[in-house]
């Protein structure tokens, strides 16, 4: 996240949480980058200098209006005519780490090599939120290096019990041990 995206980011949040809609903007910015992430190609139209600035505006409003509330529909005319719709996905980022700060929530990513059970993510999140003392945020990722076991990345934290860490130790013990 660059400088300038933290910048918009938290004034957008900050312009939220004074009209109390900080709720209702995160999940459309959120559901806003997704959208974005899967056509990239309407950021770039929306980018476009051949076409002009009021059309691009317009397209923006024909898009959004009545499901986006109007200081994120606003916000998005704002790097629109700034020409920094590339900083979009910072900004989300910056709205979030800020939203997350103050409703103590901590972001956890756990990585394993098979997707883990819907009553295996309830526990590892109940002892996250013990280890923490905050409401934690868990999403997955899957990765088959991993081989076995779990790898958690807690607020830039990581606890890594997997197979592989494992190994990957016991093979620098040995190395130790022969030289």
């Amino acid at each position: 996240m660059t400088e300038r995206a933290g910048i918009y980011g938290g004034s957008l949040y900050d312009l939220a949480a004074e009209e109390q809609l900080t709720d209702a903007v995160k999940e459309q910015l959120l559901g806003l980058k997704a959208i974005f992430r899967e056509n990239p190609e309407y950021l770039r139209l929306l980018a476009e200098p051949a076409i002009k600035r009021q059309e691009r505006l317009d397209l923006i409003d024909k898009a959004l209006a009545g499901s986006c509330e109007k200081y994120l529909i606003n916000f998005l005319k704002l790097l629109c005519e700034r020409g920094l719709l590339g900083e979009f996905e910072g900004c989300c980022d910056a709205f979030v780490k800020r939203y997350n700060a103050d409703h103590n929530i901590a972001e956890a990513v756990v990585t394993s090599a098979v997707k883990l059970s819907d009553a295996q993510l309830a526990s590892l999140k109940t002892k996250l939120e013990a280890k923490s003392g905050k409401t934690v945020s868990l999403s997955q990722k899957l990765d088959p290096k991993v081989l076995a076991g779990i790898k958690v990345e807690l607020e830039g934290v990581m606890l890594d019990g997997t197979i592989s860490s494992r190994l990957s130790g016991i093979g620098r013990k040995i190395e130790e041990a022969v030289l």
